[in-house]
Formats: structure tokens, C-alpha cells, sequence
């Protein structure tokens, strides 16, 4: 594309009424709301799709996005740009302190001989569930006979691969204590843009799979002991919340706990959940 066609395409504007189309079948699709001060965050982020189609407006964008042929294949590009994925290791530390403190115990003494089963709802590039990896891996280290199972899901196919890539700027993993990091990871050898893998061991722990929240069942055949889906509902709307958390719980071991994000409130929902903590619930 020649420098004069590259900036006639940034100055592609989304019309209102092209937002307004857009946000609704966002919001239809994902539950995502988007209300109208994202549109110039919308209008960015979908600017590099149009590029990639060779398309030259919002207008041929939509047209394309709602035919025939278009709603099906685009509809996972589309919801790749627009979810946010923001994510650390060792987020929210109290919350895996609660599973070495008391999850995990309780799970090891009443349960001996059965896998420990954790589902990573809305696990982004990976850092939660290789959390989990760790947390878990030491634990099994000091008890023996102790096995575990992560599924880690996410709308966004892009992250998903990276996520299955496992591998980080070495920035992302300074949190992680020097002590698990020459135990887990891989460091590489490139000393100008150094990065970590996460190990085998670690990786082999961790199932990744496309799950969309606004589906009417999730089709996951198994139930869980924990389920944590943090820093996603905030996304929503209290109605999409409820829904949600609803068919989370479908999939959790009655006595099995929810762990959500710090920022996140259920409270008078009609959920079959207990608060046990700050945003720890268990399964009733």
C-alpha cells in the first residue's frame, strides 16, 4: 500500500450508525457492552481487520460482516480485536494463598485417589492458568499421590495462541519468585530480547480451548473443584453477569468454589453460591 493510500486509510471514520450496528452485535455476540465513548477505540482497533480484507469503509466492513459468507469466519477476527486481555502471574496473590491454605488440604484429605480439576475461565495469554500449573505442581510435590487437571479458556483465538506458546518478556515473569522461575521456566538464549517458556512440566498441566460465555450451554463435558473467572465480568452488564456466573456453576462440584476478581460483585443475585470470603463463593 503506497504512503498516499495509507493515509487515506486512517482517516476511515466510523460513523455513529456503523457504531451503533457494530456495539449491538458485540454486545449480542459476547457481552461485551460497548457504550459511545469506545467508538474511537473501536474505530482503532478494527482499522488494522479492514486493512488486512482490503476494504476501504466501515460501510464495506459491515457488509461483509453480515453476509453470507462473512458472519461466521469474521465474527472471531472481529471479537479477537475487541476483547481486552490484561493479565499477570501471581494476580490477586490472596487468592492462592486461599488454595494452599485451605482448597487444596481439604480437597487431599477427603478426596485421595481422584484428579483436582480447575477451570481458568477467561485465561487470556496464560498467566493464570501457568499459575495454577505452579501452585498446583508444588503441592503435588509435598503430597504424594496428589494429580490436577487445568482447562483454560478464551473468546479471543489470537491469545489463545499465544497463551499455548507459553512464552514471556522476561519483564512478565519478574513477580514470579527466583526460586519457581529456575524451577518452571526455560530461559532462552537471545541476550537482546530475552524471554521465558514455561517448562514441560508445567505446560503439559494446562488444556486450551475457544469458549464463548454468551453460548446458551457450554459444552465442557466435565465439572470442576474450582472455577476461577476473574477480571471478566466487569465486561458485562448485571443481567449477562447473572446469566453467566449461572452456567459457571452448572459446571462446578457442589462444594466447589468461584474465585472471581477483586473488582467484581454479586451480591442479590440469584446464584447457588455461598460468600465464604471476598469474592470466594462455594458451590450449594
Amino acid at each position: 500500500m503506497a504512503n498516499s493510500d495509507l493515509t487515506d486509510f486512517y482517516r476511515i471514520q466510523l460513523s455513529n450508525d456503523e457504531f451503533n450496528k457494530l456495539s449491538s452485535f458485540i454486545y449480542k455476540e459476547s457481552g461485551i457492552r460497548l457504550p459511545p465513548v469506545k467508538k474511537v477505540m473501536l474505530q482503532c482497533r478494527l482499522q488494522k481487520r479492514l486493512r488486512e480484507l482490503n476494504l476501504r469503509s466501515f460501510k464495506e466492513y459491515c457488509d461483509y460482516l453480515f453476509s453470507k459468507d462473512g458472519v461466521d469466519s469474521e465474527i472471531i477476527h472481529m471479537l479477537d480485536v475487541v476483547s481486552t486481555n490484561k493479565t499477570d502471574f501471581f494476580r490477586e496473590p490472596t487468592h492462592f494463598d486461599f488454595l494452599n491454605a485451605t482448597v487444596l488440604p481439604e480437597f487431599y484429605q477427603s478426596s485421595r485417589g481422584k484428579q483436582f480439576k480447575v477451570w481458568s475461565a477467561g485465561c487470556s495469554s496464560g498467566e493464570e492458568p501457568y499459575t495454577l500449573s505452579i501452585v498446583l505442581s508444588e503441592f503435588a510435590e509435598k503430597n504424594p499421590g496428589f494429580d490436577f487437571s487445568i482447562w483454560a479458556t478464551d473468546i479471543s483465538t489470537r491469545i489463545l495462541q499465544a497463551a499455548a506458546n507459553a512464552v514471556y518478556k522476561m519483564d512478565r515473569v519478574e513477580v514470579v519468585p527466583l526460586s519457581l522461575k529456575k524451577k518452571y521456566m526455560l530461559k532462552s538464549k537471545d541476550q537482546v530480547n530475552p524471554t521465558v517458556k514455561m517448562g514441560p512440566n508445567i505446560r503439559n498441566k494446562v488444556r486450551f480451548g475457544r469458549l464463548n460465555f454468551m453460548d446458551d450451554h457450554y459444552s465442557i463435558s466435565e465439572t470442576f473443584d474450582v472455577v476461577f473467572c476473574r477480571n471478566v465480568l466487569i465486561y458485562f452488564d448485571r443481567e449477562t453477569q447473572e446469566r453467566v456466573i449461572n452456567k459457571l456453576c452448572t459446571k462446578l462440584k457442589p462444594g466447589g468454589y468461584l474465585i472471581l476478581g477483586h473488582s467484581e460483585s454479586i451480591l442479590n443475585m440469584k446464584l447457588p453460591l455461598k460468600q465464604i470470603k471476598p469474592t470466594i463463593y462455594i458451590r450449594i
